[in-house]
């Protein structure tokens, strides 16, 4: 198999070297070229048509969200930004998956050797999982059209008819890569008449998911925050786990409020989906539905087999309308899946589900 193909364009010599290095430990990567600043790598990128680029948000002469505009535009490619960890810097990270950028890696990381290892790793996955699920689909769709059928856009299987009638009493989500575009999709369209909570894990860093809830919030019929310790868990709000933290919920009295907290500490990623579901499903039991979104790995796998195992209910994301198709294929390959839909879909499934 041809090797990966990644332009790095960044203001810093130093990221160009560092990301560089990062990216060709890996044998299956090559890095094809580096830019300077946005129009450089603008067109660097019509030139040599990587498979993925990553890009610098501040960068002079053409910012990165300029850049990034005008390659959708011309030469659509998949781009990993590379982001300040501030609050600017988590802002402009949002408008960046607006614009079509896949994800993100944090820009300060990069400098710290005790996270090295860490950030590399997270790198190459990225890199490996975003552009092989795209050239899957790209072969697929090849080969379909050879065969004379038309390029198969969604696989959807739906039992929400049969679903609706166990009487949710809250809702929770879990997501990773691609996620925050995938959330502006879905989260705005939910019905404020779901007469639930929702809580949603979203892997990113601190300051990020502060941002994501406010857009979702701009966006959205009902409340969209970020959770905070201890605040009543209220019906027709949706809960965004906070970036660096679990997020659960407890008893208290006669309601049940948010728990945050940085344990367990050994999970692999924080916020946990995996942890999460355990917390909720433990307070509502089966009269919780679980949606799973695109992302790499399997978090919130192990949720949602005890989820099922009480008699619970999920939604996966199906293959095709997955930016890396990992966190669902582990659900549906379980065979733990009740619903498969396609992005644009998943809303009006938890609304038939959900809406009495």
């Amino acid at each position: 198999m041809s090797k990966i193909r990644v332009l790095v364009v960044d203001d810093s010599a130093f990221m160009r070297k560092s990301l560089s290095l990062m990216v060709e430990s890996d044998p299956e990567i090559e890095v094809v070229g580096t830019a300077r600043d946005g129009e450089e790598g603008y067109n660097v990128v019509k030139t040599l048509k990587p498979d993925l680029v990553t890009l610098d948000i501040e960068m002079p002469r053409m910012d990165g969200l300029t850049a990034l505009k005008k390659i959708m535009k011309d030469c659509p490619t998949s781009v990993l930004m590379v982001s300040s960890l501030t609050t600017e810097g988590a802002e402009a990270t949002m408008k960046a998956m607006e614009y079509g950028a896949v994800d993100f890696i944090p820009k300060e990381l990069s400098y710290v050797n005790v996270n090295i290892i860490k950030v590399k790793d997270e790198l190459i996955r990225k890199i490996k999982d975003v552009v092989h699920h795209k050239n899957l689909r790209e072969r697929l769709n090849r080969l379909r059209r050879l065969q004379g059928e038309t390029p198969r856009v969604n696989r959807y299987v739906s039992n929400s008819k049969e679903i609706s009638h166990i009487g949710f009493r809250e809702i929770v989500l879990g997501v990773s890569t691609g996620g925050p575009l995938s959330l502006q999709k879905v989260v705005p369209m939910i019905s404020a008449k779901i007469n639930a909570p929702m809580f949603i894990v979203q892997h990113m860093p601190p300051k990020f998911t502060k941002s994501l809830a406010d857009r979702l919030n701009s966006m959205s019929e009902l409340e969209v925050k970020e959770a905070e310790p201890n605040e009543p868990v209220r019906n027709n709000v949706v809960y965004i786990a906070p970036g660096g933290f679990h997020m659960g919920v407890k008893k208290n009295g006669v309601g049940s409020v948010i728990d945050i907290s940085e344990h367990p500490s050994e999970t692999l990623h924080r916020p946990s989906v995996d942890v999460m579901f355990e917390s909720v499903v433990g307070m509502y039991g089966k009269h919780t539905l679980s949606i799973i979104m695109t992302g790499m790995g399997k978090d919130g796998f192990e949720g949602i087999k005890n989820l099922k195992n009480l008699g619970g209910y999920c939604i996966a994301q199906n293959a095709e309308s997955c930016i890396v198709y990992g966190m669902p294929r582990a659900v549906i390959e379980g065979g733990y899946a009740d619903v498969i839909a396609p992005l644009e879909k998943i809303a009006e499934e938890i609304n038939k589900a959900v809406v009495r």
